[in-house]
């Protein structure tokens, strides 16, 4: 699997360049030289330092690891170690100590989190920092509180725990670092093993970037802003309700400032020469930690992009998603269709392993006080990887192995051209375009089965597209970057390995080829869980996850089930309702004015109904006005009844037999007048409809006896309702179809999106709740009257 290192191409410039190592080398085994110290370390619930703890604790036998771990909800720091040490990885060493606990004693657990870190141990030999904020685009406060004053702080903790009550130094400590090779920033060409010469005031950009947080909050309360994110909600919410519209309007609110600091983070670096927040935080943090080491030993160990291991503990493992694995498995589901990279630029990988060995190998050194040593673990000098390189085996290994959900079945796997940045930031900014005019058209279109599907597919690709755009803008940089990390300290370090340990503890890059790693190791070993997910979703697909079985259910007279009317059990509207009452009484002219006048009024009707659906309901109900409602009732019963139950939804009707069928109560809520609805008493117990006024004849005033139910009071009147019969709304169900019927739908435990409009179907598909099609097909048309 390995070959020599002498057969891959080496870059002319780095061969010319490279000079004599500077740094200390290992004179013994590693387990002899760590053998009886404490290493501090942080992150180790990370992906870099989960391996680190497991490679101690394997090969290690007399370091006595010590790891700083936050508190996480209700779980202590002790409860998360012990269900660290309970992962795959850990399965024999568990086995080895004679179970769980044995393992965990070998453990010593400090709870705290950075910057708030707890005094550390007196006898600490090395610390190891290798926590951090590992996002390319944290808000600027937060990558400065990780990644500057988390390590200003750990670095101060670990002196005063190695100095005594007299002031005077008890050890001289090891402090290890974990940066990233990518601090050098916008640079190019090779990048020596050193610190990086620049003039930023680490303290005033700290200062600056933490306060950050205080401007753009109050930035985001403005009345001009709040206004532009509350008419934004509006747009969306209106007809659910006041409280659906805020709450929606903090949301956005919320996100505007994270956004905001993530621009800031960023624009701050890219105007000071870096690529991004985190790359300039991190080298920040660097000249922090050799302001603070003047006098004990520092070493700095710079990863370049770490992915998943080589060898061990075995070929493939990885910890979530890093930087590569996104782009790998989009391209795989034909979603990357081109990427900005120049084809022949390096991109720098380095497997798990390595990293984590020469972590360890730094840790046995003993570098001079006061003189920082720096290690880039990194392939590009001796082992180069062009992106056109893996783009081929990539390629080659999904053309052997494809995925099965991909974005267009049968479709061939996009071809790169490398056409240049310019090129792919044109061909996704058309894209967008595209997509805009998409949704503007479908969200004016009629609701139906196939603009339902259409908005579906329209969704895949908005989030096709903001993953490639935010891909674009994350990694374009690094994308274009012609950085060459020399590393010929790190070389100089896994040359002088011991050759018992040249097998456990490699980190040689040059010591594996890329078609094995990428197409045998790497590549399965991101899409397994993949695979095992997508054939989950596929068994799942038709698995509704609130439209729930009702035969054994077991809740009784302590659920309810709520159904909506119009558009739910019904393919029906107050309007045609309205015409059905109103029509027959007249002559075929009038009928013929009649329906004019509605047409007329129909686009205001419908204006009515986008503002607040409450005032386009009294719209209509005023044309109810000098109605005899008595005769209207003896007419529905007579001659109205089989007209409407023949527009009930089978699907409809035998799901309210199920629910009553199960001892559930059912209720009826509609906005449609309580006299259409006395066809549908035998199939609820309660019905809430709108209830006309009537003066002294009895006759309609075209004003409501009461407020009509809708939006969040649908919503409010149902948990009065719960309390008032010990009702359990986590055991109950409602059906709907509107996005009004948001809130009502999110009082039970389980909603049903039934035919609903594009609005509601997209919150029921964030929510995971069941979205069912009931059609109806009445043995008469729709334009045709009662008879």
């Amino acid at each position: 699997m390995s070959v020599p290192a002498d057969t891959f191409h080496r870059g002319p410039a780095l061969s010319e360049l490279r000079e004599p190592p500077h740094g200390p080398l290992l004179d013994g085994r590693l387990r002899d030289l760590l053998g009886g110290k404490k290493i501090v370390m942080t992150g180790v619930t990370g992906f870099i330092g989960e391996q680190l703890l497991w490679k101690m604790l394997t090969d290690l036998p007399d370091t006595k690891p010590s790891v700083l771990v936050r508190r996480k909800g209700s779980a202590d720091a002790v409860s998360r170690v012990r269900n660290l040490l309970k992962k795959k990885i850990f399965a024999d060493l568990a086995e080895r100590h004679g179970g769980l606990d044995g393992l965990l004693a070998r453990v010593e657990v400090i709870e705290g989190d950075l910057p708030n870190v707890p005094a550390l141990p007196a006898d600490l030999d090395v610390v190891v920092h290798c926590a951090g904020d590992v996002s390319f685009d944290p808000p600027i406060d937060q990558a400065f509180t990780t990644n500057v004053v988390g390590t200003r702080v750990l670095m101060e903790r670990m002196l005063e725990a190695v100095t005594g009550p007299d002031g005077v130094r008890t050890k001289v400590p090891h402090y290890v670092h974990i940066s990233t090779a990518y601090t050098a920033g916008r640079r190019r060409g090779a990048i020596p093993e050193a610190g990086h010469v620049h003039g930023i005031d680490y303290e005033a950009e700290t200062r600056a970037g933490l306060a950050m947080r205080e401007q753009v909050e109050a930035a985001s309360r403005m009345p001009e802003r709040l206004t532009e994110l509350r008419h934004q909600a509006e747009r969306v919410h209106r007809q659910a309700g006041y409280l659906t519209t805020a709450a929606d309007t903090e949301r956005r609110r919320q996100e505007w400032v994270t956004a905001e600091l993530v621009a800031a983070g960023t624009e701050r670096a890219r105007s000071l020469g870096w690529t991004d927040v985190y790359t300039f935080t991190k080298a920040l943090g660097e000249r922090v930690v050799t302001d603070l080491g003047a006098d004990i030993e520092i070493s700095i160990v710079r990863p370049a992009i770490v992915e998943s291991s080589w060898l061990h503990p075995y070929p493939g493992w990885i910890e979530g998603f890093k930087m590569a694995e996104p782009l790998i498995l989009a391209y795989g589901r034909g979603e990357l269709p081109e990427f900005p990279a120049s084809a022949d630029a390096v991109i720098d990988i380095v497997p798990c392993d390595h990293v984590v060995n020469a972590i360890l190998a730094v840790c046995a050194t003993d570098p001079t006080p006061g003189e920082p040593e720096y290690y880039h673990v990194s392939s590009g000098a001796r082992n180069p990887l062009t992106f056109h390189d893996i783009y081929g085996h990539i390629r080659s290994y999904f053309t052997a192995h494809p995925l099965e959900n991909v974005s267009k079945p049968g479709a061939p796997l996009p071809e790169w051209k490398f056409p240049g940045a310019v090129s792919v930031e044109r061909l996704l900014s058309t894209s967008e375009r595209a997509h805009g005019l998409a949704e503007r058209v479908i969200s004016r279109a009629p609701r139906s089965h196939q603009t339902r599907k259409l908005a579906r597919d329209l969704d895949l690709m908005r989030g096709r597209l903001d993953f490639w755009r935010r891909y674009h803008t994350l990694y374009n940089e690094y994308a274009q970057s012609e950085l060459h990390f020399v590393d010929d300290n790190t070389l100089a370090l896994t040359r002088s390995l011991d050759p018992a340990d040249q097998g456990t503890f490699a980190f040689d890059t040059a010591g594996y080829d890329w078609t094995t790693y990428l197409e045998d190791v790497h590549c399965p070993a991101i899409t397994a869980s993949v695979r095992r997910m997508d054939a989950l979703r596929k068994k799942r697909a038709n698995r509704p996850t609130t439209f729930k079985d009702l035969t054994n259910n077991t809740a009784g007279a302590s659920a309810v089930a709520v159904f909506d009317l119009d558009g739910t059990i019904m393919s029906t509207n107050v309007i045609e309702q309205y015409l059905w009452a109103r029509l027959p009484d007249l002559s075929p002219l009038d009928q013929v004015v009649e329906l004019g006048e509605v047409l007329g009024r129909l686009p205001g009707y419908l204006l009515t109904e986008q503002r607040d659906r409450g005032s386009f309901l009294r719209a209509v109900y005023r044309r109810y006005r000098g109605m005899d409602l008595a005769e209207l009732e003896r007419r529905v019963d007579s001659t109205m009844t089989d007209f409407i139950l023949d527009r009930v939804s089978p699907d409809a009707l035998r799901r309210i037999q199920e629910h009553r069928a199960a001892g559930h109560t059912t209720i009826l809520i509609t906005g449609a007048v309580s006299v259409l609805t006395r066809p549908l008493r035998d199939l609820f117990d309660v019905i809430l409809a709108a209830e006309l006024g009537v003066d002294a004849d009895g006759r309609a005033t075209g004003y409501l006896a009461t407020s009509p139910l809708v939006g969040e009071s649908r919503a409010a009147w149902l948990s009065h309702y719960a309390s008032l019969h010990g009702v359990d709304l986590t055991r109950s169900f409602a059906y709907a179809d509107s996005h009004s019927d948001l809130p009502m739908l999110s009082t039970v435990g389980n909603p049903v999106a039934v035919s609903p409009d594009i609005s509601l179907m997209r919150a029921a598909q964030r929510k995971n709740w069941s979205i069912v099609e009931w059609k109806t097909k009445p043995p008469t048309p729709r334009w045709r009257l009662p008879a």
